[in-house]
């Protein structure tokens, strides 16, 4: 049977061979989550995902969620999907078991929301803000706060949602206008409008926990003026139960392009005068709290792009295998053969496959490493891997979602005119994952946050970092007479890719700021494309030593699939890299030159 959203046997390669996640129950806090209890819980996860949850993606994206009177419903079959999500524990599965988590490893986790995520993205991004809400109360909540949410956040039992953008405070939040006034008792009085607010309201839950950014009267302006405060949607009384309604409502929902199954609500604020909240953290320092839900939202919001890309690949390739069409090129036979045989939709799937790989790769690291750093007692070796961590997010958001754009598209070229038709799942596929390249601060903002924040901290450290791990993996494939002339290559992209970060660093910090940044996502580009080379690479060492031992024949394909890939991308993508490379290095103004007026449209 073809495997329709996450090819199982790579996802077990990653979890295993690549990063070696069994050797976590080695220490205390993982011991129950041996390479058995892992396979058994992404074997689980699949099972729900394609027998429970996959059954609702497209129910919901052609019923979609309708608004009445304040009130949201979602699809038919979301519910009862959402109840199944709780009941077995889904929602907070690398979360504190204290408070309701399961405890397991951030890896595990990736691994089992991959395979929710691409069974129904709609859905699992509200379960997203529930594990991200959960989170912030976790840290910076008071006893109180926490005796009273944060279980039944983390369940899913409440729905939760964060309260960030307004009509004239997008990208740049400190421009808020939302106010909170202190209330005698200690509370505040909230008032203002919210927009493009996921999960605002629905029909989910109960009850819903809106962290929101607001800010305080007498506060300074900008960024440092703001708060972060947890507004319920029926107050919470001190021994759990729900109280009145608060003042908080939704004023509509808004008509997409996809995720149709996924409210996107407008919020007021104290329209009566009797909005409620709660201060989450201290005065003024609500922007640096909400970040921290903002980063592992931005990881997520990538694996949301790994997701669509690898349900499309899958169903492309199954298709490809099966649809008949046109003889074999050059071939005396004139009769039909499955389209996998054509040269150009080869090329397709290679180029498809690629990327899904190298999703899984990136994001399965990051995860790692924060799996693994938590164990590492050398502060100086436990940096380095922070690190890593830091210059690779704004990569896992910005280039992952702009190459899962490509993938998706790709998908519907596979399938020809079908693939424009509702008839086939790909073109659903490519309508929901463009938003991810939109939210959470969109894929131009991760390009100024690698070039105006992550090279330049700690002197540069970070790439320095970086570029030290991809060299480990350089060196072990140079030692490989199959390898070594994909090594070399690599190793050559690395060292044109840190010449153009350091000019491009230093031009975006002088006198041609300007059309430094105009640069920054072609430089997210080369950057995205020579980790993906080194994480590829890296499946091929592995894969290679494979195939020197004793491997099961039903094997041999996969591995030999792990080393070709590798070769294509490097042999086919880098040199395209190395030419965006010279266009970074030249430094063209004329986007930041030209007047306004040249543009035209007049």
């Amino acid at each position: 049977m073809a495997q329709i959203l996450a090819d199982r046997r790579d996802i077990s390669f990653v979890l295993h061979e690549l990063y070696e996640i069994g050797n976590l129950s080695q220490y205390e806090k993982y011991a129950d989550f041996g390479p058995k209890v892992m396979d058994m819980v992404v074997n689980e996860a699949r099972n729900l995902a394609v027998k429970e949850i996959y059954p609702t993606w497209k129910t919901g994206d052609e019923e979609g969620c309708t608004y009445a009177n304040g009130k949201v419903t979602t699809p038919e079959g979301f519910k009862a999907a959402w109840d199944l999500l709780v009941e077995g524990e889904w929602l907070a599965m690398d979360r504190n078991v204290d408070w309701g988590g399961q405890g397991m490893p951030e890896t595990l986790a990736m691994a089992a929301r991959e395979y929710l995520t691409a069974a129904n993205m709609a859905l699992l991004m509200i379960a997203v803000l529930n594990h991200g809400s959960g989170k912030i109360i976790e840290i910076f909540g008071n006893d109180k706060q926490k005796e009273l949410y944060l279980k039944k956040v983390y369940s899913g039992e409440w729905g939760a949602t964060m309260l960030l953008t307004e009509a004239e405070a997008g990208s740049d939040l400190s421009a808020l206008t939302t106010t909170a006034t202190k209330n005698d008792d200690g509370t505040y009085s909230l008032v203002g409008n919210k927009l493009f607010i996921t999960a605002g309201e629905t029909d989910l839950a109960e009850n819903i926990i809106h962290p929101v950014l607001a800010r305080i009267e007498g506060a300074p302006e900008g960024s440092k003026g703001i708060s972060l405060f947890l507004v319920p949607k029926f107050w919470v009384n001190d021994d759990g139960s729900l109280g009145e309604r608060n003042d908080i409502v939704c004023t509509g929902i808004e008509e997409k392009m996809g995720l149709h199954g996924s409210p996107t609500c407008t919020m007021s604020l104290g329209s009566k005068g009797k909005c409620i909240g709660t201060l989450l953290g201290e005065e003024n320092k609500g922007l640096m709290s909400m970040f921290f839900m903002m980063n592992e939202a931005r990881l997520s919001t990538g694996t949301q792009g790994l997701s669509c890309s690898s349900a499309s690949y899958l169903h492309a390739l199954d298709y490809a295998r099966t649809r008949l069409q046109g003889p074999m090129m050059g071939a005396k036979e004139k009769k039909q053969v499955a389209i996998i045989n054509h040269p150009d939709v080869r090329r397709m799937l290679m180029n498809m496959k690629m990327f899904v790989d190298g999703m899984r790769s990136l994001h399965y690291y990051i995860a790692s490493r924060e799996d693994f750093k938590q164990f590492v007692d050398d502060k100086a070796e436990k940096e380095k891997m922070q690190n890593v961590i830091d210059i690779l997010i704004p990569i896992a958001k910005g280039y992952v979602t702009d190459r899962a754009i490509e993938v998706c598209n790709t998908g519907i070229q596979i399938f020809g005119g079908y693939g424009f038709t509702k008839e086939f799942p790909v073109e659903q596929l490519s309508r929901d994952v463009r938003i991810t390249a939109i939210y959470e601060g969109t894929n131009g903002i991760q390009a100024i946050d690698l070039l105006g924040r992550k090279l330049g901290m700690k002197g540069g450290q970070l790439l320095t970092d970086l570029t030290t791990e991809m060299k480990k993996t350089i060196d072990l494939a140079k030692g490989m007479d199959q390898l070594k002339a994909l090594g070399e290559k690599t190793e050559t992209v690395i060292q044109e890719w840190e010449n153009a970060a350091r000019h491009l660093s230093e031009t975006a910090s002088g006198p041609n700021m300007l059309k430094g940044y105009a640069h920054a996502c072609p430089l997210m580009q080369i950057t995205g494309d020579v980790v993906m080379a080194w994480l590829l690479l890296w499946r091929a060492v592995v894969a290679k030593q494979k195939l020197e031992g004793k491997v099961k024949k039903k094997d041999i394909a996969f591995y030999e699939g792990q080393v070709q890939t590798a070769e294509y991308f490097i042999r086919t993508v880098l040199p395209m890299t190395s030419g965006l490379v010279n266009t970074v290095l030249d430094t063209c103004g004329v986007a930041i030159d030209m007047a306004d007026a040249s543009f035209g449209g007049k």
